[in-house]
């Protein structure tokens, strides 16, 4: 059974994400003053008690507004509100209740789901608080006791929890996550990574349109098929750094740059229309350096006029331009028309499987025998490199250690030589694999 899901819901600026990152114990959901900050669904697991549950932050809801991205995010609240255990209906103490307030509460009232409603920005401690009778005002919206909360310092988060958990099912199980797989959708602005990840849910799980920069949040959707168990993150693009002078953007790049280091598989999108850009090499190469199984994806390839040598093309161009992860498989997809999107899963398993492939030591010196044996260590004024032995010490991304006579005889290309013989015979796709080099005298360390 799947966890309770609390959903935090309001109009803009009653300080839903900060109760938000209160909950979660970290920086997740962007904070600023601007009203829209927010827009998309962002998930987020926490523990109270013991217990683990969902909680869900959406962006803020105007009912009575035309704009696009605003109706979007309206759109996204309702979701939500589908899917919650319980709805936290946020509003704020210091403007009292707007007309938005009233309207956002009909539709809760409407969706028949438990409500709690937070009165946020309930700042006073102490007597101060106690004495605070504006709260009283809140009875009006006819969803039951208010309950005084401050997001900011922390205040009423036990009072809120406990009538949350009042609605929460008696029976529900708690089962581990340890087997999905998190698979981060990351390219520059508008190449389609949203599209991407409503195109493999089947819902409109994140915003979708034509204006650069509507997703600011990594947002996590879970989704399970016969393939196996995954959690997508759909990320903000990532532009050049000159052209992020925006706070907000400043923000939604970082949480890109954090959803792939907590990532397993990155999902590398690139434009079928302007194939590698400079941008794509940075991204990408993000991702290589955070030592991540990876996967490139060429996406609107239906939009593309074709013969039977263009995705020959392509892909030669592709190696060319992102010459340091030659590792990566290519795919050939149309997120808008759902063209070969299922063959990723597929892709996406491999790449994670080989990522945390652990090789022993004997297998691994028996390949390293034969790989010097066939092309013989370089020599450098009359010394020869020799390797001792080779181990592996991690995964994610699969790292050896390799035991020589001298460090500066082991050459790139060499390395690069040993490196492919592990990957072919190993099989070693779709993952960047690390060799650490040590030579003989230098200090034991443990890895």
């Amino acid at each position: 059974m799947a966890k309770p899901m609390i959903a935090i819901v309001g109009r803009p600026n009653v300080g839903k994400s900060m109760l938000f990152n209160r909950l979660v114990g970290k920086r997740l959901s962007i904070v600023e003053d601007t009203p829209g900050v927010t827009r998309d669904r962002l998930y987020a697991d926490c523990e109270w008690l013991g217990r683990t549950f969902t909680v869900v932050d959406t962006g803020g809801i105007e009912p009575r507004n035309d704009n696009e991205i605003l109706n979007f995010m309206r759109e996204q609240a309702e979701i939500a509100i589908q899917n919650a255990t319980v709805i936290v209906f946020v509003c704020d103490i210091r403007t009292g209740i707007t007309a938005n307030d009233e309207a956002v509460a009909s539709i809760l009232q409407r969706s028949h789901k438990p409500i709690v409603l937070a009165v946020n920005k309930c700042d006073s401690t102490g007597q101060a608080a106690l004495n605070n009778t504006d709260i009283y005002e809140f009875y009006n919206l006819g969803l039951g006791d208010p309950i005084a909360v401050s997001a900011v310092h922390g205040i009423g988060m036990d009072e809120m929890l406990e009538a949350c958990f009042s609605y929460f099912p008696k029976d529900a199980e708690e089962g581990e996550e340890d087997d999905i797989i998190k698979v981060a959708i990351i390219g520059k602005p508008n190449v389609g990574k949203s599209s991407l990840t409503n195109r493999i849910l089947g819902e409109e799980r994140v915003i979708v349109s034509d204006v650069a920069g509507t997703t600011r949040d990594a947002v996590d959707s879970y989704f399970e098929n016969q393939h196996g168990k995954y959690c997508f993150i759909d990320t903000a693009g990532m532009r050049k750094k000159s052209r992020v002078t925006d706070r907000v953007e400043q923000f939604s790049v970082l949480r890109a740059t954090m959803a792939i280091d907590r990532a397993d598989v990155c999902l590398i999108l690139i434009d079928a229309h302007e194939g590698v850009t400079e941008q794509d090499t940075k991204v990408a190469g993000l991702a290589h350096e955070a030592g991540k199984a990876s996967i490139i994806v060429v996406n609107k390839w239906d939009d593309i006029e074709k013969d039977d040598k263009t995705m020959d093309r392509f892909k030669e161009d592709i190696r060319r331009d992102l010459a340091y992860m030659p590792y990566a498989p290519m795919a050939f997809i149309s997120a808008k028309t759902g063209q070969r999107v299922n063959t990723l899963f597929q892709l996406i398993n491999k790449v994670y499987e080989a990522s945390l492939m652990r090789i022993t030591t004997g297998v691994l010196n028996s390949v390293l025998a034969d790989a010097t044996t066939r092309v013989q260590p370089p020599t450098d004024r009359g010394r020869r490199l020799k390797l001792y032995y080779m181990t592996q010490v991690s995964v994610a991304p699969p790292t050896f250690v390799v035991f020589c006579n001298e460090k500066k005889l082991f050459h790139f290309s060499y390395q690069r030589y040993i490196e492919n013989q592990i990957r072919g015979t190993f099989g070693l796709d779709g993952t960047p694999i690390r060799l650490i080099i040590r030579q003989k005298g230098d200090k034991e360390e443990n890895f």
